[in-house]
């Protein structure tokens, strides 16, 4: 595609290089991560509309075998360079040597820290990445190395107590570097800091927005796919919704949908989808009914990421025999997006940490024979409710909480069974409205119930009973990568549990989840 102008984020294992990104799209200039390796004639130049690149943070120490670098064409592309943290390091002992860069001398800095400007020497005036920036500023630190030389040509442009080289500078190659992470929301100013390298050093044009990239998509899909037919497995998550909606958009009836009921989905959401999807938007919409497929392959299975792989394997199964009925099918639709795309590939070329297991369509594409198209994958989620919305997907679809791709099979700790999902929909249900018709839902970024494979002894109706256990679990975050419990008027508490005690016939017992993340997962499984 044609593409505008561009910063490229080079990244080096980060936990939050996807963030840089995000911020950089969100100031309105388009951001695009390469993993720290990518060759020379893999990345954007200059004719590409190649502007700066930003070096990301990593877990590495620098000067360690085997530690990533900064490859020769990085410096080549004659564009401004801002080193974050371990960039920060990598440029150091790129241009200084193995002497430039050493452990902290106290452990390292993590966490919030409060850095104090310096004025360059030489008379060269105020630095242009730090105009408009409070002279002391907080900010997010987390490294156990520190810079303690500077490179030829460098100065000192802030510091910090523990670290005497905080941010530095060569103002005349357009190379920058800061020990900190400026994408992160604890660093006060870090927004101020990237607009100011974007507009201020690379003189980036903020002309990223979706209205231009929504036309640009709706061109390249109808040029790619010609009049061939399409099909995409529609889950009425916001990711393939808005996919369905776009490529409908872009090819009308030359797009089937597959709709697999599993049987794992919410109170009433195989109805919506189908009602949604077939009603308002007009589209082609095969339905498969294969709930008892799927439990019966899960039955006696309580490990969670077995789960996942079987859930995978299973829907792999019914999409390719329902997939094969549709004659003259050449391309396979997904929903992916931009974190899926840079996930899928570790900054050191090898295979990154798994946490769990994503649940996706695998190899559905060589198997099926198809061609892919995902007109979303240069997106973050963000980024595809606001191209939902220009595309009129309901509120409803756009604004819901994220959910598993497995559904409540990893809402329902341990083995699952009819019974077991019938009491989870019952208890989240009246959950969801509560937090719905009390404002709490579109206040917090997730909300779910979690039924435990325990039970425990209650009094109702002046019987004894003994049910099973529901954890209500609902979290404020930002960016998911932390997420804290949402402190929830104690009178709701108490409504969602005595509605699900007295409602919902097998439980007996409701509690509230107060873990943050870390140290816990926002989900259970």
């Amino acid at each position: 595609m044609l593409r505008r102008q561009r910063v490229l984020i080079l990244d080096y294992g980060s936990q939050y290089t996807h963030l840089i990104t995000r911020r950089v799209r969100e100031l309105g200039v388009y951001g695009e991560t390469l993993p720290c390796w990518t060759p020379s004639d893999a990345a954007p130049t200059r004719d590409d509309g190649l502007v700066g690149i930003i070096l990301s943070g990593g877990p590495n120490s620098v000067y360690e075998a085997g530690a990533p670098q900064i490859e020769d064409w990085v410096l080549a592309r004659g564009v401004p360079i801002l080193g974050v943290c371990y960039g920060l390091q990598a440029l150091s002992f790129k241009l200084a040597g193995a002497q430039a860069v050493a452990p902290g001398t106290h452990g390292g800095e993590y966490g919030p820290q409060t850095v104090e400007r310096v004025a360059p020497d030489g008379g060269a005036g105020e630095s242009p990445l730090w105009k408009g920036v409070s002279p002391s500023t907080r900010v997010w630190m987390s490294h156990g190395d520190r810079v303690d030389r500077l490179p030829p040509g460098f100065v000192l442009t802030a510091e910090s107590g523990p670290c005497p080289i905080a941010a530095m500078e060569d103002r005349a190659h357009g190379l920058y570097g800061i020990q900190f992470h400026p994408e992160v929301t604890h660093t006060e100013e870090g927004r101020a800091l990237l607009r100011n390298f974007l507009f201020s050093i690379c003189g980036a044009k903020n002309d990223w927005e979706m209205g231009s990239f929504l036309d640009e998509t709706i061109r390249k899909v109808r040029a790619d796919v010609g009049s061939a037919r399409v099909i995409l497995g529609l889950s009425g998550g916001v990711d393939s919704s808005v996919a369905a909606v776009l490529l409908h958009q872009a090819i009308g009836d030359q797009l089937t949908c597959i709709f697999v009921d599993n049987g794992l989905m919410r109170s009433d959401e195989p109805q919506e989808v189908v009602a949604t999807f077939r009603g308002h938007f007009k589209i082609d919409l095969r339905v498969v009914d294969a709930g008892d497929r799927f439990l019966s392959a899960l039955k006696g299975v309580s490990d969670p990421e077995q789960k996942r792989k079987i859930i995978g394997r299973v829907f792999v199964e019914v999409f390719e025999d329902e997939a094969r009925a549709i004659a003259d099918a050449r391309f396979l639709g997904q929903g992916t997006l931009y974190p899926d795309v840079i996930e899928s590939v570790s900054p050191t070329g090898g295979p990154s940490h798994t946490i769990k297991t994503h649940h996706n369509v695998g190899g559905l594409p060589e198997k099926l024979g198809l061609e892919l198209v995902e007109p979303l994958r240069e997106l973050f989620k963000d980024e595809v409710r606001e191209l939902g919305r220009r595309l009129g997907v309901p509120a409803a679809i756009l604004e819901r909480h994220p959910f598993p791709g497995p559904g409540l099979a990893v809402r329902c700790v341990g083995e699952i069974d009819a019974e077991s999902l019938r009491l989870l929909r019952a208890a989240d249900k009246i959950a969801r409205q509560e937090l719905e018709s009390s404002g709490w839902m579109k206040k917090t970024a997730q909300a779910f119930v979690v039924l435990l494979p325990v039970r425990s002894v209650g009094v109702q109706g002046d019987m004894r009973t003994y049910g099973r256990v529901a954890v209500l679990r609902v979290v404020d975050t930002e960016d998911f990568m932390t997420a804290g419990w949402a402190r929830l008027p104690h009178d709701l508490l108490a409504k969602i549990a005595s509605r699900v005690t007295n409602e919902v016939r097998g439980i007996n017992r409701v509690v509230y989840d107060v873990t943050s993340k870390p140290p816990a997962t926002i989900e259970w499984e």
